[in-house]
């Protein structure tokens, strides 16, 4: 399989993950919880398939996912169905803060790619930007948890289908913005 068919693969894949919120609200009307966890699977089993040497990093992270959905499967309960987003929270902050102890932080490995002589406060700037990120999984993390045991699947669907990107999508902007006024290595 060529890079390029991987990477749409991946996109497709990562798209249709993306979409799970709604996918659950809207397929409790005609699927049984575990049907919906076993396309999640499906999902997760191509993205880990699909992936080259170089994109093994994230295996774990699909696995964790994989684990999770068998889980849902066995237990055919449609309230395990509103806790992935908990999950996906709960691994992106291990990833986010592992790299913390054992640097170079994430942040800082994704802008060598575009600096790789990055200056020390380049590196200061990129530890302060993943442990941003750690306060906003350990955040979006606990409202996932909070709308999986406590709101109506519809608040569920709207918070992790649409507003959790929605803030994600914002701490980039801010992020994004703070760095172009702030960073000389970026010009």
């Amino acid at each position: 399989m060529t890079d390029g068919m991987h990477h749409f693969i991946n996109s497709v894949t990562g798209l249709l993950t993306l979409v799970y919120p709604f996918a659950v609200y809207f397929g409790i009307n005609y699927l049984e919880p575990r049907q919906i966890a076993a396309m999640l699977v499906i999902l997760l089993l191509i993205r880990v398939s699909a992936g080259h040497s170089a994109k093994y990093r994230s295996a774990p992270l699909l696995i964790a996912g994989i684990v999770y959905c068998g889980f849902a499967i066995w237990i055919n309960n449609l309230v395990t169905l509103r806790f992935y987003p908990v999950l996906v929270n709960g691994m992106m902050l291990l990833v986010f803060s592992w790299s913390l102890v054992s640097p170079p932080s994430l942040i800082e490995r994704l802008a060598r790619f575009q600096h790789p002589d990055l200056p020390p406060e380049g590196i200061i700037y990129t530890r302060r930007v993943t442990q941003a990120w750690c306060v906003f999984f350990i955040i979006n993390g606990s409202m996932a948890l909070a709308t999986a045991l406590w709101s109506s699947f519809e608040f569920w669907s709207l918070y992790n289908g649409l507003i959790a990107y929605l803030l994600m999508g914002a701490l980039f902007g801010a992020e994004y913005i703070i760095r172009m006024r702030t960073q000389k290595y970026v010009r």
